[in-house]
């Protein structure tokens, strides 16, 4: 199959994120939750949805964090994985055969430890087929001073963007952290230094603690919330973002159903991401995606392009 044929447009959800990035649905799958897509993949009928973000790469492997590294919270979880991958060379030889059979656009998350290492890393996924584009992970608070260093910096985000679109032709999807004083200014560089579109938010910083033992519950001491919890801080990052950018934005945040996805087109959004419910119900992507396609195909539905960013305000 094609590169082309699978990411084509087919149903009256589907959007264009621009530099040939034709989703059939809007619905996503976000990185961390969805490994490489092998496991869900006996669970969801993935060809439903707009794609799968794939789980963190680096250019060596990475053992991540020591346990305990996830612990439920109060409608969420919190976890500090710490970028846990196979590395750079196990992913293309391993992981992209399967991934070139999905019938559903690919994007690769990519994290580093410096911005030569996610050039170098872009460059070798440049030379290999059955890829749509690359996320751009400048925002995990699990790492002690890697990405998130960069993703809290407007020149450090203006100067890996502009570096990383020197080498590549594909997609380039900029994830934001929500741990910032002003997302749109971090936003706003990664666009003017050639991003075609900006994913937000990652996870919230937070922190769980066993009062009996008087210990944290994860290893880390602090992690990243995600869930529920912390869809209306998504909601408002979105909408903040979505006024100060031309390019689409993808948002992500605590969507666990048909209308908190609903809700983030009209903030703004022009796709979205599923990240912590894929724990909960591994079909939560066709499911969303299922009910999206029902609700603008229905007769004298505003079409999906002029719903998201409707947001009435006055």
């Amino acid at each position: 199959m094609s590169l082309q044929g699978r990411a084509k447009p087919a149903t009256c959800a589907s959007v264009s994120l621009g530099r040939e990035l034709d989703l059939k649905s809007p619905v996503l799958l976000a990185s961390g939750t969805v490994s490489y897509g092998e496991e869900l993949n006996q669970l969801c009928d993935l060809s439903k949805i707009g794609g799968i973000v794939t789980k963190a790469i680096s250019l060596e492997p990475r053992t991540g964090n020591l346990p305990q590294r996830i612990a439920e919270t109060p409608s969420g979880m919190i976890n500090a994985i710490g970028l846990a991958n196979v590395g750079l060379e196990r992913f293309i030889t391993e992981k992209v055969p399967f991934l070139r059979t999905l019938d559903t656009a690919v994007i690769v998350n990519i994290a580093g430890r410096s911005i030569d290492e996610y050039c170098e890393v872009v460059s070798r996924l440049d030379a290999v087929d059955g890829l749509n584009g690359y996320e751009i992970n400048l925002s995990c608070p699990n790492v002690k001073g890697e990405c998130m260093i960069m993703g809290v910096s407007r020149d450090a985000t203006y100067e890996i963007v502009s570096e990383l679109r020197k080498i590549t032709t594909r997609h380039l999807m900029i994830k934001l952290t929500p741990n910032v004083t002003s997302i749109s200014s971090i936003a706003l560089a990664a666009e003017e230094a050639g991003a075609d579109s900006v994913s937000l938010i990652n996870t919230v910083v937070g922190m769980a603690i066993n009062y009996k033992s008087r210990r944290p519950l994860l290893k880390n001491i602090t992690g990243g919330l995600s869930g529920p919890a912390i869809k209306p801080i998504a909601l408002a990052k979105v909408w903040e973002v979505f006024k100060a950018v031309t390019i689409p934005v993808i948002g992500m945040g605590g969507i666990a159903g048909f209308e908190d996805a609903m809700e983030f087109l009209l903030a703004g959004s022009k796709a979205v991401q599923i990240g912590t419910m894929n724990f909960v119900y591994p079909d939560i992507g066709e499911q969303v995606a299922t009910a999206l396609e029902q609700y603008f195909s229905t007769p004298g539905a505003t079409p999906i392009s002029e719903y998201s960013g409707s947001l009435l305000t006055d």
